[in-house]
């Protein structure tokens, strides 16, 4: 674990990698939605409450597992030479001024 130090995680992750996930659950979503309402018109209505909640509740875990492996996916660990890099010294740096107009 002495070697951890010559390593830096980089994400690589964007929007757009999940875009495509989100999307497809709002459309569960809606579909159930849509299909509770259905039922609530032919005067089911515990089914209706039943069908949404058992939608989400079996939707969220493979949301929630999408979610993880795209961001496993997209962690990198990516090797720094200490050479190259420059020492950080323990004064803190220069304060910025705001900018005058």
């Amino acid at each position: 674990m002495n070697n951890m130090h010559r390593y830096r995680m980089i994400c690589t992750l964007s929007f757009g990698d999940i875009y495509g996930q989100i999307i497809v659950w709002l459309i569960v979503i809606f579909l159930s939605l849509a299909s509770a309402m259905a039922m609530m018109g032919a005067s089911r209505p515990i089914y209706a409450l039943a069908t949404v909640g058992l939608i989400l509740v079996l939707s969220l875990p493979f949301l929630l597992f999408a979610f993880v492996t795209t961001l496993l996916n997209h962690i990198e660990l990516k090797e720094v030479d200490p050479a190259a890099e420059p020492r950080s010294s323990s004064t803190p740096v220069a304060t910025q001024r705001p900018a005058q107009a």
